[in-house]
């Protein structure tokens, strides 16, 4: 029964969605495309996805680094253990 809600509420809101959109039209999809676009290549939020992208990489090594760390260490315990 839950599923069955679920779907109908999930059908409500896509025809709600639909029809919204559909009356905004053209020109309200061409104002918030530009407006989209233009926060996107403004330079500040590109220094910020720059920043995010290189501060991504040094967290993805360094926890690399730590789980590469962690798997030796419990490699020689479990080494000595069952040796």
């Amino acid at each position: 029964m839950r599923g069955k809600v679920t779907f109908v509420f999930i059908l409500i809101i896509a025809f709600l969605a639909y029809v919204l959109g559909a009356k905004a039209g053209k020109s309200r999809y061409k104002e918030i495309s530009t407006a989209v676009n233009s926060f996107w290549n403004d330079p500040q939020v590109k220094k910020a996805r720059v920043r995010a992208v290189k501060s991504a990489k040094q967290a993805t090594a360094d926890a690399t680094k730590a789980a590469e760390k962690a798997a030796k260490k419990a490699g020689k315990k479990a080494q000595k253990r069952f040796s």
